[in-house]
């Protein structure tokens, strides 16, 4: 396989399991895989592990890159993720009130010598990030089959 462009990511079968799947960027390759109990080969992180794994990166990144130009002492961050459905009904900061609404549950821990004011203001700049941005509005998907 050829190294795919900046800002291109190729997904192919991997060849060595059921659902195992070989993922390609310019830089970097790694396998996704599904777990045993769901019939993979659990060689690699699920889609869903990989989604929240984007949403956790892109927090903490932009939360150090905030906390480093304002001279913040963050010493580190730490972003917990889940992801959930739960049906629209429940849900009281959402538009959609009937069906089942995907949820993803991020807790933040900040360490460092922070006052309140300063954690407070790294949980607003976590709201920021970039991938949380694009996962909280509307995402158009097009597809071409070749």
């Amino acid at each position: 396989m050829t190294q795919p462009e900046p800002g291109t990511v190729v997904v192919t079968d991997a060849g060595s399991g059921r659902y195992t799947q070989h993922v390609g960027t310019a830089t970097h390759e790694f396998l996704a895989d599904e777990p045993a109990s769901a019939g993979g080969d659990d060689a690699g992180p699920t889609p869903y592990d990989l989604l929240l794994a984007a949403l956790g990166t892109c927090t903490a990144m932009t939360v150090r890159m905030y906390a480093d130009r304002k001279g913040i002492p963050l010493v580190r961050t730490e972003v917990r993720l889940r992801h959930d459905r739960v049906h629209a009904r429940d849900c009281e900061r959402c538009e959609t009130e009937t069906g089942m609404l995907s949820r993803i549950i991020r807790e933040i821990s900040f360490l460092g010598d922070l006052d309140s004011a300063q954690r407070a203001k790294l949980a607003e700049i976590a709201e920021k990030c970039p991938v949380h941005r694009t996962l909280s509005h509307e995402i158009v998907i097009e597809t071409h089959a070749v």
